[in-house]
């Protein structure tokens, strides 16, 4: 796992209370697949999953924004225990800044993990904004730290080992797995 080094960097991730995950490029490689009779099927990567409930049961809370509405994105969200699903929402920020009004959270506590340009705003209103090697150049030259992991093969969880590493709570949780 890749370490959050830089101290200002590492202090702003030790103060996250609420993670915020995009699905599309993130939680799945990005890629749309589709059955003969249109429904769209997604790949969900299982490293991820343990990664959210790991966050989840260090206290942090979970949130998915994203700008295309699934029914299997609702059935992930719901399976995870995430607290937050918000579907339909490419004004990212918009829906972010929505989310600090319905909670104590704010962009201070916040960590937004993203890969296109919808997700900028927000990867750059979070106190911990990050993206994955796949995403977009100009996302990537604005981010505040990049995952060695891509979407949908391990980088959400990567971003959740970041933030728990930081916290300095990864080694315990690891512990109940021994």
């Amino acid at each position: 796992m890749q370490r959050v080094t830089l101290p200002a960097l590492r202090q702003r991730a030790a103060g996250v209370t609420l993670a915020v995950f995009d699905v599309d490029g993130i939680m799945t490689d990005g890629g749309l697949h589709f059955l003969p009779d249109g429904k769209e099927v997604k790949m969900f990567n299982t490293l991820d999953g343990l990664g959210i409930k790991m966050l989840q049961k260090a206290g942090i809370e979970t949130a998915i924004i994203t700008g295309r509405k699934s029914t299997q994105v609702e059935l992930r969200a719901k399976s995870l225990g995430i607290t937050y699903l918000h579907q339909g929402r490419e004004d990212k920020l918009v829906a972010l800044e929505s989310l600090w009004q319905e909670t104590s959270h704010t962009a201070e506590t916040t960590a937004y993990i993203g890969d296109d340009l919808p997700d900028l705003s927000a990867i750059r209103a979070a106190a911990f904004g990050v993206t994955v090697p796949n995403g977009h150049h100009f996302v990537k030259d604005h981010a505040d730290w990049c995952t060695t992991r891509t979407g949908g093969f391990g980088a959400a969880r990567e971003f959740c080992e970041a933030i728990l590493e930081a916290q300095g709570k990864l080694d315990a949780l690891y512990e109940e797995f021994l």
